[in-house]
């Protein structure tokens, strides 16, 4: 995959009330996933990366109990699209990241997750949706997620997804 950089189109964002409305938008983007969508999720612990990750696999037609895969670095999971749900947390150095087999070819047929994707900077495909996900100042269970779409794909999926119904 690409390291390069690609410029970034001006940001968009979006208010998640709570896990399950983050879980909804989650949704929309698996539905609206084609092979080779790269999500790159950035945001503090706790932000709702995961439930995110678990809406992605819901929309994907995914069977298999989803969670963060923290300690092993990647899971694997058939749905209507392979995803491929990665969690960078525990990285000391993205080149760990190539040097493990986390990103690499094998995912241009299906979607790929990247929890902690910041930890990834300089080895993430160009082609991708970055999303970053905040809490706002007093609302502790909202969420405010602001995405960038890299690439043509990726700027279809947000639109599709996305855009505030």
């Amino acid at each position: 995959m690409d390291r390069a950089t690609a410029p970034a189109a001006s940001p968009r964002a979006r208010l998640s009330t709570g896990p399950e409305a983050t879980r909804e938008i989650g949704r929309r983007i698996g539905a609206a996933a084609g092979p080779g969508t790269v999500l790159a999720l950035i945001g503090p612990l706790g932000a709702g990366k995961t439930q995110l990750a678990k809406g992605v696999a819901d929309g994907l037609g995914v069977s298999a109990i989803v969670n963060s895969p923290t300690f092993v670095l990647m899971n694997e999971h058939p749905g209507r699209l392979r995803l491929y749900h990665i969690d960078a947390y525990r990285l000391d150095d993205p080149e760990e990241a190539v040097a493990a087999g986390l990103l690499d070819e094998r995912q241009a047929d299906g979607v790929t997750v990247v929890e902690w994707a910041d930890r990834l900077d300089g080895w993430m495909p160009v082609e991708r949706l970055v999303i970053r996900l905040d809490t706002p100042a007093g609302a502790p269970t909202h969420r405010t997620l602001r995405w960038e779409a890299h690439g043509p794909a990726h700027d279809r999926l947000a639109r599709e997804a996305l855009a505030v119904p």
